[in-house]
């Protein structure tokens, strides 16, 4: 894969800050998934190989599901008594696409830049700029693949444990190469890591068969309320606030990770004879979130959603409206 040199020499900056830290905080999104959690797991492999002193953080993180992944357990689901971010020199941000994902927004805001630096490695499209340092690319399937290029510019081997989250993340952020964000460049860094000793059957079950309530709930509600618009040739599915608490409330959690909703339109994506899949969900600040996906090689979903304010890239891409969704005899009708 092409990098340019301001790519290679961001991710050769970052290891340089890596090496010079003393006190390492490690932070992923709220609610994580398989990919956020490798990402956390492929820099606790890192900093633990370089001895260094860190704290693992990924708020509300399942302790059910991610056994499989190598350093899980390492990762805090909550702060410890007595944690203070100005104990941390070095912050390495993964996978949160926003500072509110990160459960330390205010601490982010606030910090003395002089003395605290922070790196943000992501797959996402930008929301709001708050690293000294971005090595992002949206382009690619998953923040795991991001990290790969970051190993390999540094000369950094890829051993067993390495492997196995590299795989792991793909594989979940692809859909198990079911995605249109697969390219191939990441078939084969799976290859790759394969032969480097990843434990395919396992992460396998993990990856595509270990769904929780939450998600089945709301995939189940996506497909219900699919439906085709035949002047367009779209695929549209809505899902209301209302749905979304029932789904979650359900199984006890206050909210549905964002990440479900990536999976949820990535699958939709598949739907055979249509040029895009638009997934519409209500929040509850008052706004309508859309994720956009299309596999026809034709078509560039970014300029549907550039008219609306949004945007991404051609084959995946986001808005964000004021509005609330409400049901009517036709389907659903959009309230601005």
């Amino acid at each position: 894969m092409y990098m340019n040199e301001e790519y290679l020499n961001y991710c050769r900056r970052a290891y340089q800050q890596i090496l010079a830290a003393d006190n390492i905080l490690i932070v992923s999104h709220l609610h994580p998934d398989i990919d956020a959690l490798s990402s956390v797991g492929i820099m606790i492999e890192l900093v633990e190989g370089l001895n260094k002193n860190y704290l693992a953080y990924a708020q509300n993180k399942d302790d059910n599901i991610f056994d499989f992944l190598p350093h899980a357990e390492r990762v805090h689901s909550k702060l410890p008594l007595g944690f203070s971010f100005n104990d941390y020199d070095l912050v390495l941000i993964l996978d949160c696409g926003a500072i509110n994902r990160t459960g330390l927004a205010e601490a982010l805001h606030n910090r003395n830049k002089s003395k605290i630096q922070v790196i943000e490695f992501d797959h996402h499209p930008p929301v709001d700029h708050f690293a000294d340092l971005e090595i992002r690319l949206p382009h690619l399937a998953s923040t795991t693949e991001v990290l790969y290029h970051f190993l390999k510019i540094n000369n950094i081997a890829i051993n067993k444990n390495l492997s196995n989250l590299l795989l792991s993340g793909i594989l979940a952020d692809t859909g198990n190469f079911l995605y249109p964000s697969t390219s191939e460049d990441t078939i084969n860094i799976a290859s790759e890591m394969l032969q480097s000793g990843a434990q395919l059957p396992k992460i396998f079950q993990n990856t595509l068969q270990n769904k929780n309530l939450t998600s089945m709930r709301l995939w189940g509600l996506a497909l219900k309320n699919l439906k085709v618009n035949s002047k367009y040739n779209l695929a549209v599915s809505v899902l209301t606030q209302e749905e979304i608490n029932e789904a979650t409330q359900a199984v006890g959690l206050d909210e549905a990770s964002n990440d479900i909703f990536g999976d949820i339109v990535g699958f939709l994506s598949n739907l055979g004879g249509v040029k895009g899949v638009i997934l519409f969900r209500e929040e509850s600040d008052g706004k309508i979130k859309a994720s956009l996906r299309t596999s026809d090689p034709a078509i560039d979903i970014s300029r549907l959603a550039a008219i609306f304010g949004g945007g991404g890239h051609a084959k995946a891409s986001g808005l964000v409206v004021k509005g609330k969704i409400n049901s009517s005899n036709d389907g659903w009708e959009f309230e601005y």
